[in-house]
């Protein structure tokens, strides 16, 4: 079957891949080709720009187990108190002046206050626990900053993620699965008493109202824990959901290490620059060395040794290896600076003893006999070494 197509501004697509207009390219992964976990980098940056692993519902389930305890608890101060308001209010129908609300008013606050501030001060304290146990102590206006780039909406990723991906998937299930499971705690409170809901008809007031009470609270708490125990399972999905978004493609991770390793073009100049800054400063030391020890030509150690305590042993003060092994040699014999062959100790000097560190202790011995030969040919008094 051939196909015909349709030009798009970026690529063009099959007439038989569109429906009404919308081609099924606006459902590809934008994501595409992000294969490799996220660095700790981009997670911390994330974290700072408030895009961490939450689940909505487990504060929810906590706030709601929290109320519904705290109702339970003060159940006995609640109704006093409405009575009290209740009374309050009745008492003066009659007596106040429409004209004069103030008093009215000022105790409709307090009674509200008394009423409600417990409350919403456990859901508040649950909510806060709620956050810091999924994210931590975390403060970002990042969220909340008005990003004017996304006031166009993209359609397709909306509709994608929405209703055409795992998420959405997820979130549908979950609702269903929360119906579900409220209504069957609910059915299986309220079958359990049902003859006390049929007498409630040759019940006092307060006796239906403590019948109603007990259920409808017994109602909520098993459904605020059991919506608990759900919410773990949204809270894995939602961390799960969170580390996938995060994942980068492997130009993506490239790039990232060389902005914090830096470029290696930029190191590798870097060196050579060091390198060449090094040399200078080590050529200018050479003639105050006491010995150059030579490969004979591939590597060069220049050591200098202060007797009387004031250097517990030999220090090297430059080496190289080639070229700037043959410029120190150069230099040493410029400036009159013995020069002795001995390939094992040159070669292991160079290896093992960086510019500005006296000998190993290994190597004494061998040193001590250098050194005494070139003071012998200096002419100079071998008491410290």
């Amino acid at each position: 079957m051939s196909l015909e197509y349709r030009k798009y501004p970026l690529n063009l697509v099959p007439l038989e891949d569109s429906l009404f207009g919308i081609t099924l390219q606006w459902f590809a992964a934008e994501d595409e080709g992000r294969t490799e976990d996220a660095t700790e980098q981009k997670i911390r940056k994330a974290r700072e720009e408030g895009k961490v692993a939450k689940s909505a519902d487990l504060t929810s389930a906590l706030v709601l187990i929290f109320s519904v305890t705290t109702l339970g608890i003060i159940g006995s101060y609640w109704l006093t108190t409405f009575q009290d308001m209740m009374r309050f209010y009745l008492s003066r129908a009659t007596d106040v002046d429409v004209a004069n609300t103030g008093l009215l008013f000022e105790s409709f606050l307090q009674y509200y206050a008394r009423l409600a501030l417990p409350v919403v001060a456990v859901a508040f304290f649950a909510a806060l626990v709620g956050n810091i146990m999924q994210v931590g102590f975390l403060f970002s206006t990042k969220p909340i900053t008005p990003d004017f780039s996304k006031i166009a909406p993209r359609f397709g990723k909306w509709f994608q993620r929405s209703f055409a991906s795992g998420e959405a998937a997820f979130n549908l299930l979950k609702s269903v699965v929360k119906i579900i499971i409220i209504g069957i705690i609910a059915y299986l409170a309220i079958s359990s008493r049902l003859e006390d809901l049929a007498g409630l008809i040759n019940s006092t007031f307060y006796g239906a109202v403590g019948t109603i009470a007990g259920i409808a609270f017994r109602i909520m708490l098993q459904a605020s824990i059991a919506m608990l125990l759900f919410s773990l399972a949204d809270y894995y999905f939602q961390k799960r959901q969170h580390m996938e978004s995060l994942k980068m493609t492997k130009q993506e991770v490239k790039e990232e290490r060389k902005q914090t390793d830096g470029d290696p073009l930029v190191k590798s100049r870097l060196r050579e620059r060091m390198r060449a800054i090094l040399s200078g400063n080590m050529m200018r030391a050479v003639p105050e060395a006491d010995v150059v020890i030579t490969n004979p030509t591939h590597f060069a150690v220049a050591l200098q040794y202060k007797a009387g305590g004031r250097m517990p042993a030999p220090m090297v003060i430059a080496k190289g290896q080639d070229n700037i092994a043959f410029r120190i040699r150069e230099v040493a014999t410029e400036a009159g600076v013995p020069i002795m062959e001995n390939k094992p100790l040159a070669r292991a000097l160079y290896a093992e003893v960086e510019i500005g560190d006296v000998i190993p202790e290994k190597y004494y011995e061998v040193m001590a006999k250098i050194i005494k030969e070139v003071y012998t040919m200096k002419g100079r008094s071998l008491e410290a070494v």
